[in-house]
């Protein structure tokens, strides 16, 4: 039913280009298409209506077929996330360029659940090099989530396993740095009694601001 809608949009396009309704029939035509799973087409005929009609009136919800498009297509965390980069940067210029559309809130919502998909992906990453002590490698992908994705649900567990990184090769003031910021931002969260237990095991004092474990 929707590749068929999809077929007849775009012969409305093809025997009506200059008309007011091809521009609308792009972006119906894209819509059956991403109705009927047809994702790579979806998003080309959503790019093909911002390349035509950039300032158009459909442009919000042509980015937005597209982050959804991609959106849709995500896989689990263990997979290689191309797709969520994608759809992230689609979903984002929606917020960021039509802030009072009616696509904005819902494209906010998922852009917070393609971060903490990516900030997932790092974390998993982070702790296959920290199994096998490559502990660089594991600083640099926990880093990563603390500076990009501080706002996702596994901050407060990267700045843990920073802390363990950075005691297993002995750099105990980054340590206690890191540790710091967990107990001041994450008082109450298990990380943060986890971290307090690790470096007060090794003997290694507690920030003054961040003693709020015990």
């Amino acid at each position: 039913l929707w590749d068929q809608a999809a077929l007849q949009f775009q012969e409305v396009q093809r025997q009506h280009p200059f008309s007011e309704w091809a521009q609308r029939s792009m972006l119906m035509a894209a819509y059956a298409q991403y109705r009927s799973k047809d994702y790579a087409e979806a998003v080309a005929s959503s790019e093909s209506y911002l390349a035509l009609h950039p300032g158009g009136e459909g442009a919000a919800y042509a980015y937005y077929l597209i982050g959804i498009s991609h959106f849709d297509q995500i896989l689990d965390v263990g997979r290689e996330q191309s797709r969520s980069e994608l759809a992230l940067a689609a979903l984002s210029e929606v917020v960021r360029r039509y802030p009072t559309s009616e696509y904005a809130r819902d494209a906010s919502l998922k852009v917070d659940m393609v971060r903490d998909q990516l900030a997932g992906k790092e974390m998993e990453i982070g702790r296959f090099y920290l199994r096998r002590s490559n502990y660089l490698a594991a600083i640099n992908r926990f880093k990563r989530v603390v500076d990009e994705f501080q706002t996702t649900t596994h901050a407060p567990e990267a700045m843990h396993r920073l802390v363990e990184a950075y005691i297993s090769i002995g750099l105990y003031g980054e340590a206690q740095s890191i540790a710091a910021v967990l107990g001041y931002n994450y008082p109450g969260s298990k990380w943060y009694q986890d971290s307090y237990r690790l470096m007060t095991s090794r003997d290694i004092p507690i920030m003054e601001y961040a003693r709020n474990a015990e």
